[in-house]
């Protein structure tokens, strides 16, 4: 009996090899490669005694009959489409085994490097699970053996797995081989081990390939959202983190905080001492942050010069006091030829401060720009939040614009768009909270056009003075006063190659230009209830006595009286003002254009009595 029984291992053994090594020879799908083989291999195995004594066992009695694998293989194909992770990916494998052509068990063993093992996980076919670990030193070992040499072990039994609650079928150990490495074993219980090692060795190749691949994207992952200077995460990793931490936040009703950090004169230092001390100095700042942050804190590298910090669960407060503990920090570390790190600081809060997360960004990228402009006190940074400035302030408003016009490519927003967005859903406190916010508006779209620079403010001046000259209530005064301010506001929509042109304006330049008193007023003014009774003035003070006027070609009385006023004291400006093209002309000169222009263009008494008043203007502005 030992002798019939070396005999018959002999005979598996060949026949494995022979049928082993044709499937790693052809295309295992292929018409003359896989499909036939393993028909002649059914064939064959029926025939041989000695193979169909083996294959019967007591928990197979061949109910599974002759196997179609072109079934078999789109069945896997199916099962394992859009598996994305090794667990759902092994499931998937498994039950097919089991349901489609009776396996027994399946288990997978992975190499551990570090302990020299491989840890199986064994799977049977009701699902119950056991695990093992096989060491390399147990080299008589059939798994140790099939992963040292690299190739595929037929058992009659699985006694060496040191089961005893598992029932002993024959069992196929494979190599998961992927690019000449090998990765582990895939181990199968079947009783009909020898007709199915070909697609055993197929599906265990496949396996391996998807682990492989499921590792170098897990390692390229890794490094994807990593910035190599700092090894901190970078711009796409901290705009991640920061996206699930304020879901987070709304989910369970918390607060977060950004703190904005920016490396002051890293220009200058890259220009002047090289890029290599540039990059020493970001690298100092990042080694500070990483060392002062709490363990569940996020710092990212945001940009080329600044460091964001994500603080979970952290009021301003309190993000205050990280943020000077990081800068006290900082300014104690000397870099030869730099001195003393000096950073920028700017804070902003969910839900506070904003509610989007882009919002948020900005708003804290404002507050870094106006602590910036704040400079050094006693030889600390100014460290602000978007809660200490008020957005119409000068400074925040330059800051603003700072921000916007560097991410304009990114988000597809203008600084103007933003701005007029700001304005309109604004709430108006006051009218001197209402003066604040055309003061600070018209300032900007004066910025913008350069050659009318402070236009906006000086025709609000000689409205009011035309307005308080007509004896006209105060509280008409106030508002012939802050529609002035805003007459222009439109222009903030019309491109600046034609606001800035040096020369006159084409024909289809020109009609462009004659667009801005209608987006002043249905662009801007239109979307805040509080500002509609400033229209008339906006829309209208391009109207002409006579209907010559854009840009509804109102006349006389049809035009409103206050946008009149407007109008008179705007072309007034206009005459005195240095243009590219002309000289600004006297005040004598510009009272005789209006004296020829009156019950013309505009109201012959508003005429008349600026004309009274236009000689005491000049202290005005």
């Amino acid at each position: 009996m030992k002798t019939n029984f070396s005999s018959k291992d002999t005979i598996i053994s060949q026949e494995k090899e022979i049928l082993y090594k044709k499937s790693l020879s052809s295309n295992p799908i292929s018409g003359t490669g896989f499909m036939p083989r393993m028909t002649a291999s059914v064939s064959r195995t029926t025939q041989n005694r000695l193979f169909s004594g083996y294959n019967l066992g007591a928990n197979n009695d061949n109910v599974f009959g002759s196997t179609d694998y072109r079934e078999i293989i789109s069945n896997l194909n199916s099962a394992l489409k859009g598996k994305t992770n090794a667990k759902d990916f092994y499931n998937a494998l498994h039950h097919l085994l089991v349901n489609n052509l009776g396996v027994q068990f399946t288990a997978l063993g992975m190499y551990n490097k570090q302990s020299k093992s491989i840890g199986l996980k064994l799977t049977d076919k009701t699902g119950g699970t056991f695990s093992t670990k096989v060491f390399m030193s147990d080299d008589e070992n059939p798994v140790t053996q099939c992963f040292i040499h690299q190739e595929p072990i037929i058992k009659r039994d699985a006694k060496f797995l040191k089961l005893s609650y598992l029932q002993s079928p024959s069992v196929a150990i494979l190599p998961l081989m992927s690019v000449n490495d090998c990765l582990g074993v895939m181990i199968i219980g079947d009783n009909r081990v020898e007709e199915n090692i070909d697609l055993y060795s197929l599906i265990s190749s496949h396996y391996a390939l998807f682990m492989h691949n499921a590792e170098l994207r897990e390692q390229a992952n890794l490094h994807i959202n990593i910035d190599q200077l700092t090894s901190l995460n970078n711009h796409r990793g901290f705009q991640e983190i920061l996206s699930k931490t304020l879901n987070t936040a709304k989910e369970e009703n918390s607060t977060v905080s950004v703190v904005m950090i920016d490396v002051n004169n890293i220009s200058k230092i890259n220009r002047e001492l090289g890029h290599a001390k540039g990059d020493e100095v970001i690298k100092l700042v990042a080694e500070k942050v990483k060392q002062n942050i709490r363990t569940n804190d996020i710092a990212g590298r945001y940009g080329g010069d600044e460091i964001a910090i994500i603080l979970p669960d952290t009021d301003i407060k309190e993000a205050k006091y990280l943020a000077e503990y990081l800068t006290y920090s900082l300014s104690c570390c000397f870099i030869d030829d730099v001195g003393p790190v000096k950073v920028s600081v700017g804070i902003s809060n969910y839900p506070k401060c904003a509610k989007e997360q882009e919002k948020l960004l900005i708003s804290a990228e404002q507050a870094m720009y106006v602590s910036k402009s704040k400079g050094y006190k006693d030889g600390m940074s100014v460290i602000i939040s978007s809660t200490d400035f008020n957005f119409w302030d000068d400074t925040a408003l330059h800051s603003f614009a700072e921000v916007i016009t560097k991410r304009h490519s990114q988000l597809g927003v203008s600084f103007e768009d933003e701005l007029v967005n700001r304005f309109a859903s604004e709430e108006i406190l006051s009218q001197h909270h209402l003066e604040e916010l055309a003061s600070s508006l018209a300032g900007a779209i004066d910025a913008k056009d350069t050659y009318t620079k402070g236009h906006s403010t000086s025709v609000s001046k000689y409205s009011e003075a035309l307005a308080r000259a007509l004896n006209l209530p105060e509280a008409e005064v106030q508002r012939i006063k802050t529609g002035a301010l805003l007459h222009d506001v439109g222009k903030i929509g019309i491109p600046e190659n034609i606001l800035k042109k040096p020369t006159k304006l084409s024909d289809d330049e020109w009609k462009v230009m004659k667009q801005h008193p209608t987006i002043g007023a249905e662009k801007v003014l239109m979307q805040n209830e509080a500002l509609k009774d400033l229209l008339p003035m906006v829309k209208y003070h391009h109207e002409h006595f006579d209907g010559s006027g854009y840009p509804c070609g109102l006349k006389g009385d049809e035009i409103p009286y206050e946008a009149r006023i407007v109008a008179v004291a705007d072309t007034y400006h206009a005459l005195i003002s240095d243009r590219p093209y002309r000289k600004g002309m006297s005040v004598e000169k510009a009272c005789e254009i209006l004296q020829d222009g009156a019950g013309k263009l505009w109201d012959a008494e508003l005429v008349r009595k600026f004309i009274q008043i236009a000689p005491s203007l000049a202290g005005l502005v």
